[in-house]
């Protein structure tokens, strides 16, 4: 520890002094970008500090909460979802202005859409409890063939972080709660500790196998990832941003005309662009000014520590 701070002090007495000496007026061109991606990334890794806490939490077998509740849960809408039309055709993605973004976010080009529906609220806890009542995780015919081996290999059942009637965890001092019908007996393990499933809160911590299962399902599909930023400002959409990543159907692959950013940048994103699939929004851990629309997440398909979860789609 004393030599992971030691290195920490290096480093920021490195930065202030180049910041605070006679080459940042003359070098700026040159110094801004990277010490602003620096800054940019640091963000990510606050964000990624949270859900790795969260992680290391729900490995202890008391569950302690990072941080208690200072309110209630959060209330979002109960009402099924509305399916928004969307007429397709050629749309320009990806990030457009002088503000930052990361290198993955551009070029700005066009894609084609095929007309597509998609819903205006992300699919909630209450939705999912309904999937697993009705045998989700045991009807091979739902999943992908790597999904199905993954289920049968973790033994998943259930969300990573939800806690079964069952759990004999629930007997360690957290909250009991009378529930009905598929709804009955949750919990959910989150930064505020060990709480009654809220039906109506978006579904978290799932992998891309399981949104993909749960999307099958219903009969929809997850949106591709430029579905998704063509329906951002789309009249009606809620929950775009703020509360769980949204996985998409599209794998992490370069723009056209993408290149990897000059000098020691250079393998910031583009050596990931393999293996992986893409997810939009922006999370409650997500620091503020990286919901833009264009902003690309990216996680193999059966990572399930995130605070992912989807909403869906359906071609016209």
């Amino acid at each position: 520890m004393d030599e992971v701070h030691a290195y920490r002090r290096h480093v920021d007495a490195a930065v202030i002094a180049l910041l605070d000496g006679d080459a940042v007026e003359r070098d700026w061109a040159a110094i801004e970008p990277i010490v602003t991606l620096g800054l940019n990334h640091e963000q990510q890794h606050q964000e990624l500090l949270l859900t790795d806490i969260l992680h290391a939490l729900s490995c202890n077998p008391m569950l302690p909460a990072y941080k208690p509740a200072s309110g209630p849960a959060l209330r979002l809408a109960t009402v099924p979802p509305a399916v928004r039309s969307r007429h397709g055709g050629v749309v320009e993605v990806g990030h457009a202005g002088q503000e930052f973004s990361f290198d993955n976010e551009t070029p700005r080009h066009a894609a084609l859409l095929q007309p597509y529906a998609i819903t205006d609220r992300l699919v909630n806890c209450g939705d999912y409890a309904q999937f697993i009542a009705d045998g989700g995780y045991q009807r091979a015919e739902l999943w992908l063939s790597d999904g199905w081996a993954a289920v049968q290999a973790q033994g998943w059942r259930h969300p990573a972080y939800w806690l079964a009637p069952d759990d004999p965890r629930l007997g360690l001092g957290a909250p009991q709660q009378q529930q009905a019908g598929s709804n009955a007996g949750w919990h959910v393990f989150g930064l505020h500790g060990v709480r009654p499933m809220e039906a109506d809160a978006p579904v978290s911590q799932l992998s891309f196998y399981e949104a993909a299962a749960y999307a099958e399902w219903t009969g929809a599909r997850l949106p591709t990832e430029f579905e998704w930023e063509a329906a951002f400002d789309v009249p009606g959409i809620t929950q775009m941003t703020g509360h769980v990543w949204q996985w998409t159907r599209s794998s992490y692959d370069p723009y056209p005309g993408f290149r990897p950013m000059p000098g020691i940048a250079a393998e910031y994103n583009g050596k990931f662009m393999v293996g992986q699939l893409v997810l939009r929004g922006g999370s409650v851990a997500t620091p503020a000014g990286h919901t833009r629309p264009s902003y690309r997440n990216f996680f193999p398909p059966a990572a399930r520590w995130q605070f992912s979860g989807l909403r869906l789609a359906k071609d016209l």
